[in-house]
């Protein structure tokens, strides 16, 4: 009787599976990570199941971007902070932008930039209406932002298992227990590549050390919302290693070759397609330059619309001086009156960067490193120069100049004649061109495509009722067990305690034969 309920038991399991399951995805920060989010929503709900994104509005205004969603794909909700509180917060952040741009980018901004996702998630959790109308959807999985700690305390709150997407590359600053041998596997902001000399390996040792200090750091910032909410606070690190399954957007045509885990799942390149057809009006300008060809200048989907004078000049300026022609995504408005943009420079409020960098006048990414913006260029085959701002983004190009896809410049190292050599050089040395179609077949040889690949995933994790048989048990031990420091422990005791043995015996030994002299 028990082996017939066990059956028909998993028979429900899988006919509700065969039906779709219901995932909610969540997505609190806006930007590129809202354009993976909606990818990945959309992803699902095309291969059968029910998907609705809680999506967070409010954040830095991003010009060009649609939040709405989908037609005929994904529901969704949204929830928002409050109009005075927005305005306050892209306030603050525009100041940081600027910061970014001038080369100081540092923790602490931050930890204040966690601090006020911590204030998000303690306003989403205290609303009760919207947690109860998620909670009756009774969804059978989550797919979260990990980039953002609130989606975990999300995700717990109401109970829902979870598989975590991680929208960078492996050393991001989220520890999950991955082997990560400090001779070859670059430590997060180290700005290191796998060919690492003596004080290579010394630096990468200690920003390992460090970086469980930072984790901690920004852990503090939610620590709040955990006593608010929860009876039993939880531990990030503990959210952390129970997700069923951890997605990562990169993949090994720009990752370093490193040791992975059962639960981990490279899916890079989710927003890397076939290009489609640009406008008229763009390949009009494109037309004008004949084989020349052109250049796509991006920053970024936050940094797009930030008056600095002085490095707008100078790109500007730059840009002047080379063949191609410039397409460049800025808003327009902000453009110093005074600084005519070159002729072959056109400003655009939003751009197609997949379908340009697809175009076959397409020459060169000039792009602040994000890992979309980077994928997309592996994907389509064009070199990169790349002007790192924040966050992971060193390390990015760390990665595009060790595979030989481009080069990078800090933004504070930017001049008009150093920009145009930079690029010349970019276009006109061929071994880059040679590298970038080398990583572009080894990036497009996956049987299946990275959204699929996601969706086949969360499928498997669905169907044999969660992710456990994917985590090792290193996931449940103390950092000190992992590291068998308890083992050295007892070892160097033992040692020692020998050592005392012999000790003892030699000066018995001696004092015998003392008294036998005597």
């Amino acid at each position: 009787m028990a082996t017939v309920f066990i059956i028909l038991c998993l028979l429900l399991d899988y006919l509700t599976l065969m039906q779709g399951a219901k995932i909610l995805t969540v997505c609190l920060i806006g930007g590129s990570h809202y354009m993976l989010m909606d990818e990945i929503s959309h992803s699902l709900h095309q291969s059968g199941h029910g998907v609705r994104m809680l999506l967070q509005l409010g954040n830095p205004v991003v010009t060009g971007l649609d939040y709405a969603g989908r037609p005929n794909s994904y529901d969704l909700s949204t929830w928002s902070p409050g109009e005075s509180y927005i305005e306050e917060y892209n306030g603050w952040f525009l100041v940081q932008q600027k910061e970014f741009l001038l080369g100081r980018s540092n923790f602490s901004g931050f930890l204040s930039f966690m601090g006020h996702l911590a204030y998000h998630c303690d306003l989403i959790l205290s609303d009760s209406a919207l947690m109860a109308s998620l909670r009756r959807e009774s969804f059978d999985m989550a797919i979260l932002d990990a980039f953002n700690p609130c989606s975990f305390l999300l995700a717990r709150f109401l109970d829902l298992r979870y598989v975590a997407f991680y929208p960078g590359a492996l050393s991001g600053p989220v520890s999950i227990g991955l082997p990560s041998p400090l001779s070859y596997v670059p430590a997060f902001n180290s700005e290191l590549s796998d060919q690492m000399g003596l004080l290579g390996r010394v630096k990468n040792a200690v920003f390992s050390l460090m970086s469980p200090v930072a984790e901690q750091l920004i852990h503090q910032r939610f620590r709040h919302v955990g006593e608010r909410h929860f009876l039993s606070l939880p531990a990030m690190s503990d959210l952390y290693s129970q997700a069923e399954l951890w997605a990562f957007n990169t993949d090994f045509s720009l990752e370093f070759p490193q040791p992975l885990m059962p639960y981990t799942v490279l899916v890079g390149g989710l927003l890397s397609k076939p290009a489609k057809p640009v406008s008229q009006e763009l390949e009009d300008f494109i037309g004008r330059y004949a084989e020349a060809g052109f250049i796509v200048v991006t920053l970024g989907s936050m940094v797009s619309s930030v008056p600095l004078e002085q490095l707008l000049s100078e790109m500007n300026a730059g840009f002047a001086r080379v063949p191609q022609a410039v397409i460049w995504r800025y808003h327009a408005p902000q453009w110093p009156a005074h600084v005519p943009p070159a002729p072959n420079v056109k400003l655009v409020e939003w751009l197609p960067q997949n379908d340009l960098l697809g175009h076959p006048k397409a020459r060169l990414l000039v792009t602040h490193g994000g890992q979309n913006s980077v994928l997309q260029a592996v994907y389509h085959s064009v070199p990169v120069l790349g002007v790192p701002l924040f966050g992971d983004q060193f390390d990015n190009l760390v990665r595009v100049t060790a595979k030989g896809l481009g080069l990078a410049l800090k933004p504070t190292d930017i001049h008009s004649d150093v920009l145009s050599h930079t690029i010349t050089t970019l276009i006109t040395d061929h071994r880059y061109q040679a590298s970038a179609q080398s990583l572009s077949r080894i990036h497009r040889s996956h049987p299946h495509p990275p959204g699929q690949r996601l969706v086949l995933w969360v499928e498997h994790v669905l169907q044999s009722g969660g992710g456990a048989h994917l985590r090792p048990a290193s996931l449940q031990q103390p950092w000190y067990q992992r590291c068998l420091l308890d083992v050295a422990l007892l070892f160097a005791l033992l040692a020692f305690g020998l050592l005392g043995l012999g000790v003892l015996s030699f000066q018995t030994y001696d004092g015998r034969s003392k008294l036998k002299q005597a």
